[in-house]
């Protein structure tokens, strides 16, 4: 590992202030931004617009490195689970999910998760540690060189960003705010702010933080419409109980048109009923909101069971007959460990 500051830490702003420090013009830093928002470029020597002696100066002082592509799973419905090794030998996951005319990325914030949702996989790897910007934006470069490599015929653009990876983004709000920052500016990725969602549990002060500093699209992990089942398959819920949290989004700044997406996992038994999306369809009532229902995805290591279609079908009528826009996630890259909650790396020490 180069002992160095990774240049792909930096917003724009702070590339630019840095070459200023420097005694350099400021452009200086906004050619740099440029080339480090681009696939393939891995080397100071490829950025041919700067003088050569700056390009060694650099190459001295910074690290350009990325995440390491270490292994690549294909499900039989085209999604694409990519294994990256990070500089310190930790494992992350992000999956590329083909859609009708373009692709979304599922990235990740953490290397593991400390929120223990009981039907989460992630949840049974522990807290590791924190991302840094450059290896939630790598994720995304990595991605974005699969697909250009592929992409010859086909050329549907990578799209949408939805942070709903390993970890609780919010929880690394310092780094997710420069990824984000990086990857929405348009002399950069480009993103737009209507194609990438950050989720949460609903980690209440940072989610004002977020709502203050940058405009994206805002997901809750709810899957709960009372406190009791809550708080069982969700111990954040004790810290930031549903009523709170419920609260923070009726104050959460929304642009004209926007709404805020609950996800809910339906577990057999636990969340499921008639009654339980009663319920939801008052706890959320006056919030602009849409209503993903995720049927659990089984695993082997999760003692929790998906309720029978009638059942997932139920809930949704319950939702749409009192004006709420509820969808049912189709289950993608199930056969190889990438659907929703699946993602725990088997390949980490």
């Amino acid at each position: 590992m180069k002992d160095c500051r990774n240049l792909r830490d930096y917003t724009l702003e702070e590339l630019e202030a840095l070459f200023s420090e420097r005694g350099l013009p400021a452009y200086r830093g906004r050619q740099i931004f440029k080339w480090l928002t681009r696939p393939f470029v891995y080397s100071f020597s490829q950025m041919t617009d700067l003088p050569k002696h700056l390009r060694e100066e650099l190459f001295g002082e910074f690290s350009l490195a990325l995440p390491e592509l270490k292994d690549e799973e294909i499900s039989a419905d085209g999604t694409r689970k990519l294994a990256l090794l990070l500089e310190d030998k930790e494992i992350i996951e992000c999956v590329i999910i083909p859609e009708e005319d373009h692709y979304t990325l599922c990235v990740s914030s953490q290397v593991g998760c400390a929120m223990r949702c009981a039907f989460c996989l992630t949840a049974r790897m522990g807290f590791r540690r924190n991302l840094r910007p450059h290896e939630i934006v790598g994720q995304v470069l990595r991605a974005k060189e699969i697909l250009a490599k592929e992409n010859s015929v086909n050329k549907k653009p990578l799209r949408n960003l939805v942070f709903m990876g390993m970890g609780e983004p919010l929880a690394n709000y310092g780094n997710l705010l420069k990824a984000l920052q990086i990857l929405l500016h348009p002399k950069g990725f480009n993103f737009s702010k209507r194609r990438v969602t950050v989720s949460t549990v609903g980690l209440i002060p940072q989610m004002k933080r977020l709502g203050e500093d940058i405009t994206v699209k805002l997901a809750i992990s709810l899957h709960a419409a009372d406190n009791e089942t809550r708080s069982r398959i969700m111990p954040i819920n004790k810290r930031y109980p549903l009523p709170d949290l419920i609260e923070a989004c009726r104050s959460y700044p929304l642009p004209k048109g926007w709404r805020i997406t609950f996800e809910y996992v339906l577990l057999a038994g636990i969340n499921d009923t008639v009654e339980d999306a009663q319920k939801l369809a008052i706890l959320l009532r006056g919030i602009p909101a849409k209503v993903n229902l995720i049927p659990f995805n089984e695993h082997p290591l999760l003692p929790f069971k998906c309720p029978s279609e009638t059942q997932i079908l139920r809930f949704q009528e319950v939702l749409l007959a009192a004006g709420y826009v509820a969808t049912i996630r189709k289950s993608r890259g199930r056969d190889i460990s990438a659907a929703c909650g699946q993602l725990a790396s088997r390949l980490a020490a």
